[in-house]
């Protein structure tokens, strides 16, 4: 795969990209189409069926950014004006099918998950095209569906505003800033004081952030207040049930605290009550976990020792789809041995300057791959992670458990602070959960360790996608 030029050619991406205000007033409705089915198979075949349209409320999104060039998520979708033959919307995205495909599960037991895509609503009938990353990491086209604007199940009526709503922070018109919906879950009728103040909290932590901190102008968070009949979440590795309004659970594909809901439709309902691209579920739970899935949603944790680092972190998968840049955890899917140059804005493969995703950013002297002591890390965190596998085996209780992880954390920002090029923009070997083979940006970020900040390669990708929305 040719390696993606947005990065050095940031401006011309978007440019080509946009169409004109009058273009989205001839072809769309100033509504959403929400566009749900049913994604099915095993780890060797896949399968898509049309479930229903509906209107998903005003249309939030930008009305001249409309093709995306980006192209970043394991999936791509197209609207097609079935006039013309002309692609008139299109995005890139993940799903939760896409993680279980590689789970091993998946090898011998078919699994089926509702899925939606949400667009501006046509005014003329359209197809939709789903695209799939291939072997070489372009997209082949992998189902095609034509839209239907009198189908019996579309449902052109507005959407109901039967939950609670407030406004975090707004800046301005949904259709020139990125919206962010925060819902509850785990949070009782009675709990939802506490939930304005986690909500907040996700805001604040998100918003002094840099690049969030320096473009929060371009953003606006809402929060939906979901009411569920029990407090605090499941935790079937710890015999824990609880019943919740969103039916997010840990233990997602068998990882005790990957945190995930598997229903869709009522997700997708609660967080219409809102302009919203991009969803935040706050789960009212002390037990370390979540998870980010890149334009579906998050999860997180409220109430334990890392937060905020969850809050982030999730929400940079989640918004411009950054891989995890550590390597030594364990995760809910399986990895391929063989490495090819990620999609993902923050990790490459290439070692020349001149192909590296930010080697505009990188000082002519800097050595490439950049030494950073890696050793001696690697040797620590293999321990560490053995601990970690104990602790968890014998149901630790969560507050020995924060103190293992911040004791985790101190060691690392330490010994990353006194390598010889800490701070600077390079080339790290070890991400996206290969020891060898892939690089970072920087020494640390909080998609490598539980650190505070985002990478320049992780800011840099952020800002493109923002631009996506705000110009």
């Amino acid at each position: 795969m040719k390696v993606l030029k947005v990065l050095l050619f940031a401006s011309v991406v978007l440019i080509s990209g946009c169409s004109k205000g009058s273009d989205f007033e001839q072809l769309f409705l100033n509504k959403t189409m929400r566009f749900d089915y049913f994604h099915t198979g095993t780890a060797s075949e896949e399968h898509f069926s049309f479930d229903q349209i509906v209107n998903d409320g005003i249309w939030a999104g930008s009305t001249t950014q409309l093709i995306d060039n980006l192209k970043l998520g394991k999936y791509y979708f197209e609207i097609i004006d079935k006039a013309s033959s002309k692609v008139i919307y299109s995005r890139g995205y993940a799903s939760i099918y896409g993680e279980w495909e590689t789970t091993r599960e998946a090898k011998e037991n078919w699994g089926v998950y509702h899925e939606s895509v949400r667009f501006p609503w046509p005014k003329n009938d359209a197809v939709l095209v789903i695209k799939k990353r291939n072997d070489e990491y372009g997209f082949s086209e992998v189902w095609r569906k034509e839209i239907a604007l009198e189908h019996w199940r579309t449902n052109q009526a507005d959407p109901t505003t039967s939950l609670k709503t407030k406004d975090l922070y707004v800046s301005g018109d949904p259709k020139n800033k990125v919206d962010i919906v925060v819902l509850s879950e785990g949070y009782t009728a009675n709990e939802m004081e506490k939930f304005h103040k986690d909500a907040q909290a996700f805001a604040d932590a998100l918003l002094s952030t840099a690049p969030f901190a320096d473009r929060k102008d371009d953003i606006n968070i809402r929060l939906v207040e979901v009411p569920s009949p029990q407090s605090g979440l499941a935790h079937p590795h710890q015999d824990i049930y609880r019943r919740s309004a969103l039916s997010v659970s840990y233990g997602a594909f068998d990882s005790e605290r990957y945190a995930l809901g598997f229903d869709n439709k009522t997700i997708r309902n609660a967080a219409a009550n809102v302009p919203y691209e991009y969803t935040a579920i706050i789960m009212n739970d002390s037990i370390y976990g979540g998870g980010g899935i890149y334009n579906l949603y998050i999860t997180a944790a409220a109430d334990n020792a890392f937060d905020k680092y969850l809050y982030v972190h999730e929400f940079g998968h989640h918004f411009a789809d950054l891989a995890d840049e550590y390597y030594t955890s364990s995760t809910a899917y399986e990895m391929g041995s063989e490495i090819k140059e990620p999609w993902e804005l923050n990790v490459t493969t290439h070692t020349e300057k001149d192909k590296i995703k930010w080697g505009d950013l990188i000082a002519d002297d800097m050595p490439l791959p950049t030494p950073w002591g890696k050793e001696a890390f690697d040797e620590h965190s293999i321990e560490t992670q053995k601990e970690r596998t104990k602790l968890r085996a014998a149901k630790t209780p969560e507050n020995v458990m924060n103190k293992f992880f911040l004791d985790q954390k101190a060691w690392e920002e330490d010994y990353l602070s006194k390598i010889e090029y800490a701070g600077k923009t390079g080339l790290y070997e070890g991400a996206q959960y290969h020891q060898h083979g892939i690089y970072r940006s920087a020494p640390n970020c909080i998609m490598f360790t539980r650190a505070d900040h985002f990478c320049p390669a992780c800011q840099r990708a952020i800002n493109l996608v923002i631009d996506q929305y705000v110009k």
